[in-house]
């Protein structure tokens, strides 16, 4: 099978973190049965970084994937129909003002709505394990729908959540995300999060 590249948004420019946003992506996504047909994942640090790499990627005739964070709600006219038929190119043009490449289409395209520490909260008891004693999980926002929670209420309940952990500092981006992201149960996200699952199902049916 041909190679085909995973473009995510993160990883910064810090060698170790690359590697860290690697292994993150890697154990998440073995947990949903990819394996043999798993993509490259290919940190790019900023959104726009990603978005370019992808354009340079699909614009040489090569298949790719995008995943960035949707950074602000999906309106409700770009999740019509099945997930499949949904539109993220539509969400990004308008938030980020970015074009769909020609070569492209709306399935090589997925969203972590509204962030990817979105899918930490359908994970609580990780999340809890990880930072262990001391993590006040009544501190994280209370919706099951992760996808309606803001972008500065999920960074700012991990935050507090994790102040006063007796073992680890308290939520750093740089320092925790990748990490929890190896930990996570991807099920659970799939469960709470509808465009995670999108995400997976595609890649699963690519695989097959």
């Amino acid at each position: 099978m041909v190679e085909c590249k995973l473009y995510v948004e993160g990883g910064g420019n810090s060698k170790s973190l690359i590697v860290e946003c690697r292994m993150g992506f890697r154990a998440f996504l073995e947990k949903t049965g990819l394996r043999g047909a798993m993509p490259r994942t290919v940190p790019c640090g900023s959104r726009n970084e990603a978005y370019n790499k992808f354009c340079t990627t699909v614009g040489q005739g090569q298949k790719a994937f995008l995943l960035v964070d949707s950074e602000l709600p999906v309106d409700a006219s770009h999740e019509k129909g099945q997930p499949k038929d949904w539109q993220p190119w539509e969400h990004l043009r308008r938030g980020d003002g970015w074009t769909k490449p020609k070569s492209s289409s709306d399935i090589d395209c997925h969203l972590m709505v509204q962030v990817m520490e979105s899918w930490f909260l359908a994970d609580k008891e990780t999340l809890s394990a990880f930072f262990g004693q001391g993590f006040r999980m009544s501190a994280l926002p209370s919706q099951n729908a992760v996808e309606t929670v803001g972008k500065e209420e999920v960074f700012r309940g991990l935050k507090q959540a994790s102040q006063k952990c007796k073992t680890k500092t308290p939520y750093e981006k740089g320092l925790h995300a990748f990490k929890i992201l190896a930990l996570i149960d991807s099920q659970k996200i799939c469960n709470a999060s509808p465009w995670a699952k999108r995400f997976i199902d595609t890649l699963l049916e690519r695989s097959q």
